[in-house]
């Protein structure tokens, strides 16, 4: 009777591959999602008031600490804003237009809110649908410039971040969640927002991105 070989036992998958990475020079975003005066301005205040406190408080400080770093480290800095491409808003996704969710084109409620304002030739990029990696170039973009990390921050928690995440980590770039420097209607969306997505990507708060860089 022939002897029975022991199957070998199966080795370990090694996987060596890690969200937690250094920020390496040209090729690392900051990406500010909509954080503009149509959705986060002073207007908007009376019916989103505990959006308007976490801006106020965290969102909008937090992000332009995070300005002065990334902008100090020679890092790119990319905004998105909801804007119509044309002046019907015919452009728009049919979950905007069945929302009512747009802003002309050019119009204040466009433009990003003053204390964070673009700088330079920094891009800013107007989008018509949630994910602004369906509605805007920036995948194109990003590719062209060299980026393989992403820092998100901005609005919504639940939706345009949330999309964000998703879908940056499915088109290969490596995701970081800026969690206080993000925000949602209330803290109680926020929060399960995040607890949604943080398996597409790492989560770090403001301290900790600009403890990163200044390891560098």
């Amino acid at each position: 009777m022939t002897p029975v070989k022991p199957v070998p036992a199966a080795k370990p998958m090694l996987n060596a591959m890690t969200r937690d990475r250094p920020i390496l020079a040209g090729k690392a975003a900051l990406l500010i999602v909509d954080v503009q005066n149509g959705n986060c301005g002073s207007a908007a205040a009376a019916r989103r008031p505990e959006l308007q406190a976490a801006l106020t408080n965290r969102v909008v400080p937090n992000i332009a600490r995070l300005l002065r770093t990334f902008r100090g480290a020679e890092l790119e800095v990319i905004y998105t804003v909801i804007e119509n491409l044309t002046a019907d808003g015919r452009d728009r996704s049919l979950d905007y237009k069945l929302s009512n969710m747009g802003f002309p084109k050019g119009s204040p409620e466009a433009q990003v809110l003053p204390a964070i304002a673009p700088q330079g030739d920094e891009l800013v990029l107007p989008k018509t649908s949630s994910s602004v990696f369906n509605s805007t170039t920036l995948d194109y973009l990003l590719r062209n410039i060299g980026i393989e990390d992403v820092f998100v921050a901005g609005c919504l928690t639940d939706q345009c971040i949330d999309h964000a995440v998703k879908d940056g980590a499915d088109r290969g770039y490596y995701m970081t969640c800026i969690h206080d420097a993000c925000a949602a209607e209330t803290e109680e969306r926020h929060r399960a927002a995040l607890a949604c997505f943080q398996g597409y990507c790492r989560m770090a708060s403001t301290e900790e991105v600009i403890g990163l860089l200044a390891a560098d």
